[in-house]
């Protein structure tokens, strides 16, 4: 079972219908040590290959050697602008297919469809694909062009659930569910009716005659079409976690975070436009923090002649703040974003009106009458009042289905997961917990945060699975 149909989710389900990658003969990969030791065993799939070995001495802008090599395979020199084809072809082997299922609140695609659509990626469009279905492609039989090679979310929600159509998975994804408790349990726990259920559903996986052998319970509920909710419980020897970090935005923790003017999403603010609560009049709206989805507040507001206070803890040419790491004429919005931070401080008024920037500055608290306490680095404080306050400062994941909310399972057993600080530890070549044998994480939950390179954990995952239902060709 995977919990969670994102990206992470899809591409895992499509490796476990028996899609599987090889070598395509007469290829070239730029990478003269890879495509060498691609050619020494052409004829087994990538799933059968040591993965440690293919990806021995990869470098790349990802942690995960996997992730490198998966992307390396399907865009081999993307990093150097290039265009060069995959080296990999798909062949669909239904013997070697795996029975799973797919669980999510949304339409595959997962958070993509929460975002606004309008809002452009980061990543360029190409890297938003999954395998062997480009999403250039895609978007050009839409008669739809990239720009600034980059997409809208609308379009990645939509090209995601084209590919599992497309893909024919559909029959593994189950939309509208909510999972409430993932538990090991005993396999002689369960009823007989439930283990001959699974026996029949699974074929080969499951074999019950060990009394030892243990399973994981994943209950929840599917939300009907009339909006009711019908209880579920399933059974299964492995579980993957893919549900991604959008559940919950981080908190700063300080008094009168919790009144009803403060917000942790940037959706509030485009309520708030559009009901006409706010406007060119109103006092400023404080936003915090110095992200993608700040800047992306910003853009808005500025977009609609609403005033910005603008907080954030770091100074403006902090390497670690991402506006220093974009290429200019790739992002030019939020190279604008960047400038007005740095040209519109509050010590010297700059060109942009109704923006002004705060930076190494924190909030203290927000009071009841709208008024907010500000702290600069040298703990002198300043009272700004304010129409509304958007709190932008990142998202946690959301694993209270888990003992304990899984921090047991990340690398820092004392701190909650948090896929910059504290992913969950997993080995890096199966993507299995390291403290919990049966349970994978994928995407965010283990470190992987841009879409290009979640695929090489659902490679990991997939050969590993495949290892244990010894279905791996001799």
């Amino acid at each position: 079972v995977c919990l969670g149909n994102g990206p992470s989710g899809i591409c895992l389900s499509y490796l476990l219908s028996g899609y599987v990658p090889y070598f395509k003969r007469d290829s070239l990969h730029p990478h003269s040590i890879l495509q060498r030791k691609l050619e020494e065993a052409p004829d087994v799939s990538i799933l059968d290959q040591d993965l440690e070995y293919l990806s021995e001495g990869l470098e790349g802008r990802s942690h995960s050697p996997v992730a490198l090599l998966f992307d390396t395979l399907l865009r081999p020199d993307t990093d150097f602008g290039g265009t060069a084809e995959s080296v990999l072809t798909w062949w669909h082997e239904t013997n070697r297919a795996i029975p799973h299922l797919v669980l999510g609140r949304n339409p595959p695609g997962g958070a993509w469809h929460s975002i606004e659509g309008s809002m452009i990626t980061l990543s360029r469009g190409e890297w938003m694909g999954l395998p062997d279905l480009q999403f250039k492609e895609w978007l050009r039989q839409k008669r739809r062009g990239l720009r600034n090679n980059r997409a809208t979310a609308e379009d990645i929600a939509q090209y995601y659930q084209h590919y599992v159509m497309k893909k024919g998975l559909q029959k593994n994804f189950r939309c509208g569910t909510v999972v409430t408790s993932v538990r090991k349990v005993s396999a002689q726990s369960l009823s007989n009716h439930a283990q001959k259920d699974l026996q029949e559903k699974s074929g080969s996986l499951w074999n019950f005659t060990e009394e030892s052998m243990e399973v994981f319970k994943v209950d929840g509920f599917f939300k009907t079409v009339k909006g009711d909710q019908e209880p579920f419980s399933i059974e299964a020897e492995n579980v993957v976690l893919a549900t991604g970090t959008y559940d919950s935005p981080t908190w700063l923790g300080v008094k009168g975070e919790n009144l009803s003017y403060v917000h942790h999403q940037l959706s509030a603010l485009e309520e708030a436009v559009k009901d006409n609560s706010i406007g060119i009049m109103s006092d400023p709206v404080l936003i915090v923090g110095a992200g993608l989805t700040a800047a992306d507040a910003i853009l808005f507001a500025h977009h609609c002649s609403i005033p910005v206070i603008h907080v954030f803890r770091r100074t403006v040419n902090d390497p670690a703040l991402i506006f220093n790491q974009l290429p200019k004429v790739m992002y030019p919005e939020y190279h604008k974003v960047h400038q007005m931070m740095k040209e519109q401080s509050a010590a010297c008024s700059g060109p942009y009106e109704c923006y002004v920037s705060l930076p190494e500055h924190h909030v203290l608290s927000f009071g009841k009458d709208k008024k907010c306490i500000l702290q600069d680095k040298n703990g002198y404080q300043k009272v700004y009042k304010v129409s509304m306050a958007l709190v932008l400062t990142g998202s946690n994941p959301n694993l209270s289905f888990l003992p304990n909310n899984g921090i047991d399972l990340a690398m820092d057993c004392n701190q909650p997961v948090n896929p910059k600080r504290n992913p969950i530890d997993v080995d890096p070549f199966t993507y299995e917990c390291t403290q919990e044998k049966g349970l994978y994480a994928l995407g965010p939950l283990a470190g992987d945060n841009f879409v290009r390179f979640v695929q090489g954990g659902a490679l990991a995952v997939a050969s590993s699975l495949l290892k244990k239902a010894n279905k791996n060709p001799p």
